[in-house]
């Protein structure tokens, strides 16, 4: 009786201490993470947008989102890009206005314009979502 009491106030203080959770080691999962080296503007209804995977798995967008200032936005809901493995860059053009047949419009229309400030959001077929603001 007394060997069961010691055995279980050990389980129990090596539980709530999480000692026992730092001896089970996790399971390694890939992580999605992009960066933007450079972007520049090919016109004012396309922009270049050098990717670079930071992650542990390959990235494959599936659809991206373009707001201006003015919270004005163009959707591009079905579009997949090449796959950028671990490290590499890819270089990305996105599209806006009449570039983009397959864009939606919220708002009013707008073009790219060098020095204007614009939140680009770009989502993985995986849902990860990652924004930044670009300023070409």
């Amino acid at each position: 009786m007394v060997v069961i009491v010691v055995v279980m106030s050990v389980m129990v203080f090596t539980y709530s201490t999480g000692l026992l959770g730092a001896l089970l080691v996790p399971p390694r999962t890939a992580t999605e993470a992009v960066n933007i080296d450079y972007t520049y503007l090919q016109n004012n209804k396309a922009m270049s947008m050098f990717v670079r995977n930071t992650g542990s798995t390959p990235i494959t967008m599936s659809s991206y989102y373009v707001k201006d200032s003015s919270g004005d936005e163009y959707t591009r809901a079905s579009w997949v890009s090449p796959t950028i493995s671990p490290t590499a860059v890819q270089n990305m053009t996105i599209l806006i206005n009449t570039a983009c047949s397959t864009c939606s419009l919220t708002g009013s229309s707008f073009t790219y314009q060098t020095g204007q400030a614009y939140t680009v959001t770009l989502v993985t077929l995986r849902n990860g979502l990652f924004t930044f603001t670009i300023v070409p």
